[in-house]
């Protein structure tokens, strides 16, 4: 497909630049650091890792003012039966005040730490079993690589004989002993909901599982087709408050078909199965429920409401129909116009002339001798 270089680009331009990578990796490890460190945080904590979208590389580049975020799971010993949600966030309140004073917000499952360059969540959750301690101290727990920074043979396990890639080495496949191992049966998390005073469930490891299963199955295309319809939310349904961020992702995952060849193939069927899965929500006016990975009593899209959804779906069929076009258009021309109705100007033009062995790409783009290649590596 020849518009698979031009996919390729747009990709390259709404991902976390290096430097915003670079300030994610500096805020958390402080953070971390810090937390181990503490006098009297260090006896009540297990452990700590990352979450959210930064660690499953479903994440696009903030756009305006905004930063980058990354979520630090602080796995401690609290008994949820002994200690209250309103408790458990006042033992971390003297450790905020001294190293971020001025810049943190308790919130409602969460203490929000905003840097001039990085936005951090501190989510504390309570003592997991003894059995599952152990669990959150292995190192493909507690690794700062994303799903991206592993190469698509390299497997990410819940196993003590996993190991992160040594790509100066050479290193790109899991060991054999990793492959076989079976992998730990984690219950899940809980944390503090200091609104409704009680502790709720959740169970981000099993989010990070999921999405890498799901990127196997997808031919490694599907943490890209989240970014893109990801970027097509922020820059064409700007009036729309839900759904956006997780919520939005777990759609697109039950609706992402497996064994898809590319990234415009994925977005376009992803948009189409999301009109015929919703169908008869939008007739019989019900909002769609989407049981969350690992814990299936939570609904994750239990706040949208009718109005949203409502919207949501009727953009959805608007932009399945450009994307269907996109697709199935003909020239590369047409197909770059149809892309950058959904995408805006962040997805390149196409050529001017596609007659001669060299040719020059609208917008700055240079001609293509090889293609773009999109994640797969750790310093990809």
């Amino acid at each position: 497909m020849q518009i698979i270089p031009f996919f390729n680009d747009f990709l390259q331009d709404i991902r976390l630049t290096p430097n915003q990578k670079a300030d994610l990796i500096r805020g958390h490890e402080t953070l971390r650091d810090r937390l181990h460190a503490d006098e009297t945080l260090s006896s009540i904590i297990v452990e700590t890792f990352l979450q959210g979208s930064y660690r499953r590389s479903t994440a696009v580049r903030p756009s305006g003012d905004k930063r980058a975020d990354v979520d630090i799971i602080v796995v401690t010993n609290l008994d949820k039966s002994n200690v209250t949600p309103q408790e458990a966030i006042d033992k971390f309140i003297p450790f905020v005040e001294k190293h971020y004073k001025g810049k943190y917000r308790i919130q409602g499952r969460s203490i929000g730490i905003e840097l001039s360059y990085v936005d951090l969540d501190i989510v504390i959750t309570s003592a997991p079993s003894e059995v599952d301690k152990d669990a959150y101290r292995l190192l493909s727990v507690t690794t700062d690589l994303a799903l991206e920074d592993l190469a698509s043979t390299y497997d990410w396990r819940l196993v003590k004989a996993w190991t992160e890639p040594d790509i100066i080495k050479g290193i790109t496949i899991l060991n054999e002993a990793a492959r076989k191992e079976p992998e730990w049966k984690l219950q899940p998390l809980w944390i503090p909901d200091r609104e409704a005073d009680c502790w709720v469930e959740t169970h981000p490891l099993e989010q990070i599982r999921w999405t890498f299963a799901k990127n196997k199955l997808t031919n490694t295309h599907y943490v890209n087709v989240v970014k893109a319809m990801k970027w097509w939310r922020l820059q064409k349904l700007t009036t729309l408050k839900h759904p956006k961020g997780y919520p939005l992702e777990h759609m697109i995952g039950d609706c992402c078909p497996d064994g898809i060849l590319s990234v415009p193939e994925g977005v376009c069927r992803t948009l189409e199965s999301i009109v015929a899965r919703c169908q008869v929500n939008k007739l019989l006016q019900t909002v769609p429920e989407l049981p969350d990975r690992g814990v299936p009593s939570h609904n994750v899209w239990k706040r949208i409401s009718q109005a949203d959804f409502n919207a949501f779906y009727d953009q959805v069929v608007r932009y399945a129909k450009i994307a269907r076009e996109a697709l199935d258009a003909v020239t590369l021309k047409v197909q770059c116009e149809k892309w950058q109705e959904l995408f805006g100007s962040k997805f390149p033009d196409a050529p001017e002339e596609q007659n001669s062995k060299s040719f020059s790409i609208g917008g700055g783009y240079s001609e293509r001798k090889t293609e773009t290649v999109i994640g797969g590596g750790r310093f990809a």
